[in-house]
């Protein structure tokens, strides 16, 4: 039984938000993937084309979230499902860090507007 302790959860920084891994294929997951990210106040990231889905979860804070061109604002304790082949893109317009729990299965890739398709480390 794989247990992974805070402490030892892989920690990656990109387009200024924090992703903290905690299950992947690297600590025992074999189908599914999860993480923490955190986006601070007054950032988010890029538009992308997610090939998987994936489930976020708002802890804290709130969030712009776009999915296909349909903007929501999302709260915690709200849950945002995104189907393979959207493109998300997100958004922190409050005073605060905002944490989302994000779960998807191994796997998951990005593609960029410009084409540049990336396999994010932490869900893979």
């Amino acid at each position: 039984m794989p247990v992974v302790r805070s402490s030892e959860a892989v920690v990656h920084e990109v387009h200024g938000a924090r992703f903290v891994s905690y299950a992947a294929p690297r600590t025992g997951s074999r189908e599914l993937a999860a993480w923490r990210v955190e986006i601070p106040a007054g950032s988010g990231g890029p538009a992308h084309r997610v090939s998987r889905e994936e489930v976020f979860h708002l802890l804290d804070g709130e969030l712009l979230m776009t999915v296909d061109g349909r903007t929501e604002r999302v709260a915690a304790g709200d849950t945002v499902i995104i189907n393979p082949g959207a493109t998300l893109a997100l958004e922190n317009p409050a005073d605060r860090t905002a944490t989302a729990w994000v779960t998807t299965s191994v796997g998951l890739e990005a593609e960029l507007a410009d084409g540049t398709r990336l396999t994010p480390p932490w869900a893979n």
